[in-house]
């Protein structure tokens, strides 16, 4: 009885929709780049305030309520503005938070996985004794739950004695992943700033949460003190408009997305996701999980969907089990929780600025397939059934793709490929695993009769945990293999050997192609007529508006421009005047270097000319759970999946310069921690990703954007045949920290030199030994 009543209210959650509250639209500013780290801490004064008391926070500014009705407010604010100011600490009164501003958050949830135990020795290694809040802490055990060695097996009860003796919420062994099961117990919740040592914490939104990822230290800091440091993105309203068609699924909209902006328009961003009560209505919440899940792979660090009556259907179902099941989750997910947030929705201000505006067409949509080994890459499957692209491997498996629903349609498609009711097999040579994003979920799918059906036609069930998608535990991917998988990252090595190749997709193209041996999809898409490509583009997709927008922005700049030459001209005239009374000074700004802090970085130049350099060739997955490895296999390994010549070439002291969009992909801090293994001082790219310099400063690591050293190096190598991964170049750089200025010298003695973002003294303070340091100094002190 119990059974049917736990299954027809699971069922009801997945599928049920209705009217949801109307989107407002704000002004678009499609210009606007992202902050980088240290160029947003450019001042004028020679000294700064302290972490503690960013500059930002210091300004005067009417505050901000959370919700706001639809009337006009003074400096509106977007939806992640408004979090942000709910749970940021230390702001001057009045002060409104916005897109740059640098604050000290306490967020209402710190989730850690298998790099949980790391972060409790952080924690008691800068001397903390007592967790500062534990109902913030939520502690899992997801990653490489398969890993039966005694190392690990006490790396596990160590991480589980710990949450016990501070009272922390624990998830074990086989439980779940660490995202769903934050999710599933109501600690992620709607308006709520959750964040998680892992990238993908943006899965959050998929709830109207803002989750964002941070780092180890940032979550042994937030362990012992409750709150970190963070930086407010620039934010990007992307609109939907159309319908989601029958056949296609979450899965298709983020990988469309990945795809089709793929010139890193979302990079370093937050999302905010919006569209008429229809067009939402036809993305469930578990298709919201998946997009909000992959905004990570499309570079941005948030991704949220708005809080409407489809997700608060979605909690009555799960307030009205954990109430028939009297569970501990009601404490956390209940109908008087839910009528408050009725009360309170979070709605970006009328006005709210954003740094950009994109709309994509969900009705134009048709399953796709990214890969192979990127998400940049995406093609219809329609395409590729025509190539007959061979699979020795299917998986099910990941927080993106694994909840009973996605287990359900994976079910439908062998079974509708069956046979006198029974379901079809899985093509012989070709290897279909299974693992479930949380136990909660493959029990839901158990009673639906759906993992029944997947397992009787081949499939091999794994632990519910992350295995195959970080490149862990059995199934992984071995040389010269191709798989296509539900999971979220295809990188090169991702999931196993780095000479395979890796696609991702839906779980019912991913079952498909288990069912016929190569990429195929279950035949569910129609083509509706006129449909002959995707629509994409700028603007909201309202046509009528977005014109009637191009226009006012015309007008403002005309306005603008013509007060800047009166301001010009007033300023020449006063110039003049002050021209007779004493003359221009020529010195130039010099930065406060505080001690312990380098004055000058000097190394030659090693070129790595490739975009996107992702944490996984960076420093591969299969040695980030090995707690106990070495600095010098640290060295050894770093950029291992990206060039395996790097080894050799890279020395000492040398200054890697590379592409844009470097470091993207997971919140691993080894990737930061394997280049100072290396005795690289420092990294020049065109552009970071936000969580690698995260990474950087935390861990100490010296990193700043020039963008046009790298076009300077691309030209000058560009008709060298060989293209080495690479490359010595020959060209000395030094970097004046105090004058903020880079200086090259090349082979044949010219110089070339550039003005770069400066390196204030509130990041210097972390910077020169680590935020560990810093933290445990602050507790020192207190």
């Amino acid at each position: 009885m119990m059974a049917s009543i736990r299954r027809a209210v699971a069922r009801n959650a997945l599928f049920c929709y209705a009217p949801i509250a109307p989107i407002v639209r704000g002004r678009p500013r499609l210009l606007c780049p992202a902050l980088s780290q240290f160029r947003a801490f450019r001042t004028t004064s020679p000294r700064q305030q302290q972490l503690d008391a960013f500059p930002s926070l210091l300004e005067n500014a009417r505050h901000a309520p959370f919700i706001t009705s639809q009337k006009p407010v003074a400096n509106p604010q977007t939806i992640t503005e408004k979090i942000v100011q709910r749970y940021a600490v230390g702001l001057a009164p009045g002060k409104k938070v916005k897109q740059g501003d640098f604050v000290t958050i306490r967020p209402a949830c710190i989730m850690t996985h298998d790099n949980g135990w790391p972060v409790a020795k952080k924690f008691m290694e800068i001397g903390a004794s007592k967790i500062h809040d534990n109902r913030q802490v939520v502690m899992t055990i997801d990653h490489d739950v398969s890993n039966e060695s005694e190392s690990n097996l006490t790396k596990y009860r160590l991480l589980e004695e710990f949450a016990t003796k501070h009272g922390c919420f624990f998830s074990g062994k086989g439980q779940g992943i660490g995202h769903q099961r934050v999710i599933e117990e109501g600690f992620a919740w709607p308006g709520a700033l959750s964040v998680a040592s892992d990238s993908h914490s943006n899965i959050y939104g998929g709830v109207g949460a803002l989750g964002t990822p941070v780092v180890r230290t940032d979550a042994a800091s937030i362990w012992a003190t409750g709150t970190t440091w963070w930086q407010v993105p620039p934010v990007i309203k992307l609109t939907f408009t159309g319908i989601l068609p029958v056949g296609v699924s979450g899965k298709d909209i983020i990988v469309a997305l990945c795809g089709l902006f793929n010139n890193d328009e979302a990079l370093n961003h937050c999302i905010e996701f919006s569209g008429s009560e229809q067009t939402l209505a036809s993305i469930p919440v578990d298709d919201r999980l998946c997009v909000s899940n992959m905004t990570t792979e499309w570079g941005a660090l948030s991704g949220i969907f708005p809080v409407d009556d489809v997700l608060v259907s979605w909690y009555r179902a799960k307030a009205s089990l954990a109430a028939m099941l009297n569970t501990s989750t009601q404490e956390r997910i209940n109908h008087e929780r839910i009528d408050g947030l009725l009360e309170n929705r979070p709605t970006a201000d009328p006005g709210a600025v954003y740094a950009k505006e994109l709309y994509l067409n969900l009705s134009t949509l048709s399953p796709m397939v990214a890969g192979p080994n990127s998400v940049k890459t995406v093609t219809p499957v329609a395409k590729l059934e025509t190539e007959d692209i061979p699979v020795d491997k299917c998986y099910l498996v990941s927080c993106t793709n694994a909840r009973a629903s996605d287990l359900g349609r994976a079910a439908a498609v062998f079974l509708e490929a069956g046979v006198d009711g029974k379901a079809a097999k899985v093509a012989p040579g070709v290897k279909f695993y299974l693992a479930a994003a949380s136990l909660a979920e493959q029990r839901i799918a158990e009673e639906a009769g759906d993992w029944q059906v997947l397992l009787d036609a081949g499939a091999q069930p794994l632990l519910s945990g992350c295995g195959p998608c970080i490149g862990l535990g059995p199934g992984i991917l071995e040389d010269g293999e191709t798989c296509v998988s539900s999971s979220n990252r295809n990188f090169k090595g991702r999931l196993g050997s780095a000479k395979a190749l890796a696609y991702l997709a839906s779980p019912e193209v991913v079952a498909a192609s288990a069912i016929r041996g190569k990429i195929a999809g279950p035949g569910w898409y129609q083509k509706p007529e006129g449909v002959e490509k995707v629509i994409i583009g700028e603007g909201s997709g309202d046509h009528i508006v977005d014109r009637t927008r191009s226009f006012e922005s015309a007008f403002d700049k005309m306005i603008n421009d013509v007060d800047a030459m009166i301001a010009a001209a007033e300023g020449a005239e006063g110039a003049a005047g002050e021209q007779l009374q004493k003359p221009v000074s020529n010195e130039e700004t010099l930065t406060e270097i505080l001690p312990g802090f380098p004055e000058m970085v000097e190394g030659e130049i090693i070129f790595c000319d490739t975009d996107s350099i992702n944490t996984d060739g960076i420093y591969p997955g299969k040695y980030t759970y090995q707690d106990d490895i070495t600095k010098e296999k640290m060295a050894a390994v770093v950029m291992e999946n990206y060039d395996p010549e790097f080894q050799a070439i890279a020395k000492k002291g040398d200054i890697l310069v590379s592409g844009f969009g470097f470091g993207v992909g997971s919140s691993r801090e080894q990737a930061a921690t394997a280049i100072l293994a290396k005795q690289i001082p420092l990294v020049i790219a065109g552009s970071f990703s936000n969580i690698f310099s995260r990474n950087s400063i935390n861990n100490g690591l010296m990193g700043i954007e020039v963008p046009d050293l790298v076009r300077l190096l691309r030209e000058s190598f560009k008709d060298d045949p060989r293209k080495p991964l690479t490359r010595r170049t020959g060209w000395k750089l030094r970097w004046d920290v105090r004058r903020s200025k880079v200086v090259v010298t090349r082979k044949d003695g010219s110089i070339w030199e550039q003005k770069v973002g400066e390196v204030p003294p509130n990041v210097q303070d972390i910077a020169k030994a680590g935020l560990e340091q810093w933290v445990r100094e602050k507790i020192k002190a207190s």
